[in-house]
């Protein structure tokens, strides 16, 4: 057992390299990482559901089937929240389980409900029951009091309650460290880190601002944060025989200027129709069926073909002509002068593939500072509501000890089964994923 190589994945949520760097001078671990570090791209859109599961499978959204954080029945229009569930290929996990290898696996986020794997999983965002978060079962009892997730509901309004939860969560994330780890018995070790991407959308000025009332107790928290990245880096130093270290982000961040919500644009246009007031953000079933286009979070543009949505009455020639004019409203879209878009991809750009079907039909890329959204109950295009800091398809910090470059997330993915002698090509879709 203990001459056995091992892989070490860290992934620290929403770390931007250049953000990396200049706090590096005060978190001397994450100094350890930076100076060698690169970055990768994001999996559009630049979610973590998104990105994390391309880097589970080794594969991109056209084949595991997940491209935010919500899905869309297209039967009933319901919204629910994408989970492992729907994830439509094998994963990094089931292909070394297939060769007898062993995974451990700890707060990766769409990893729940917990599949049974070749080894032990402490699911990720997003994780509703604490049972159902846990294999083999008996994590559930191992591990009683771990905290899945941080507040960010209350937190949102409240600094201080925000970070108390997220300590809370780093403490979690520590005790499965030290559960998991220490008998050394698998092959593959994955510990994520969330914490940042959660401070960084509601102070992220606090990491950029000196003179910013809340950096001080920030710093206080990405201290403890960078305690349990030395103690991470030290345990995976401290292996015996062959091993290698991976740290990667899924996105990189950066400050918020505005919300920009697309179902809104899309009714201003005339595109989206609703058949009265929404129940909330997330009810769709108000769409009508005349309604030419709506969107699904974050920046994703669905036509509301009949060929597609069995409510939907829009032709495949109808169709045809709109998307091009769509596709140009949104690039010329400003704000305060400013282009909102860098880019906007149809779908048969960014996912040519066997889940092309199920995958939007136009993506938008937003400038650094927007934020795409797409909610049922808001009037206005632009707007901020409570958060300070957004992701990006850019500059996510990449880091591996034996030179890897990848171009973006799913390559990081597919390395790791290439370093253990597997091969990435394999075909293979589960037939229960049919959702949107």
């Amino acid at each position: 057992m203990a001459e056995r190589p091992r892989l070490l994945l860290l992934g620290l949520d929403g770390l931007p390299l250049d953000l990396a760097r200049r706090l590096a001078a005060e978190l001397p671990n994450l100094g350890r990482i930076v100076p060698d570090a690169v970055t990768v791209e994001a999996e559009l859109p630049e979610l973590s559901p998104v990105n994390w599961t391309s880097l589970a499978t080794g594969k991109g959204p056209e084949e595991h089937g997940i491209f935010g954080f919500s899905r869309l029945d297209p039967q009933t229009f319901r919204i629910g929240v994408a989970s492992a569930a729907d994830v439509a290929c094998p994963t990094i996990f089931d292909r070394l389980g297939e060769r007898g290898l062993v995974s451990r696996v700890v707060n990766l986020p769409n990893t729940y409900p917990a599949r049974p794997l070749r080894g032990m999983l402490v699911a990720g965002f997003v994780a509703e029951q604490w049972e159902r978060a846990v294999y083999p079962p008996f994590l559930a009892s191992a591990l009683e009091g771990y905290k899945l997730e941080a507040d960010t509901s209350r937190g949102s309004a409240d600094p201080a309650f925000l970070l108390d939860e997220l300590r809370a969560t780093l403490a979690s994330r520590r005790r499965a460290l030290a559960l998991l780890w220490p008998d050394l018995d698998w092959d593959l070790f994955v510990f994520v880190l969330t914490e940042t991407d959660r401070l960084f959308h509601f102070l992220f000025p606090a990491l950029t601002d000196p003179a910013h009332p809340w950096r001080g107790p920030c710093l206080e928290l990405l201290r403890e944060w960078d305690l349990l990245i030395g103690e991470t880096l030290d345990r995976w130093e401290a292996l015996p025989g062959s091993k290698r270290l991976m740290v990667v982000a899924d996105h990189g961040f950066t400050a918020l200027r505005t919300e920009v919500d697309l179902n809104a644009w899309l009714r201003q246009q005339g595109l989206l129709r609703l058949a009265g007031a929404p129940a909330d953000e997330w009810d769709a079933s108000v769409v009508t069926p005349d309604s030419a286009a709506f969107a699904l979070d974050p920046g994703r543009i669905y036509l509301n073909t009949a060929q597609r949505f069995p409510r939907g009455t829009l032709r495949s020639e109808q169709a045809r002509k709109l998307l091009p004019v769509v596709r140009s409203g949104l690039e010329n879209l400003t704000f305060k002068g400013e282009r909102v878009m860098e880019r906007v991809f149809t779908g048969e750009e960014l996912y040519p593939g066997p889940r092309l079907d199920r995958a939007p039909d136009l993506v938008c890329l937003a400038r650094p500072g927007f934020d795409c959204k797409a909610k049922f109950d808001r009037e206005d295009v632009f707007g901020t509501f409570g958060r300070t800091g957004a992701h990006t398809a850019h500059g996510a910090i990449f880091f591996d000890s034996e030179g890897f470059r990848p171009a973006r997330m799913r390559d990081a993915g597919a390395e790791i089964l290439r370093h253990f002698g597997l091969h990435t090509d394999r075909p293979g879709t589960r037939p229960d994923a049919f959702l949107i």
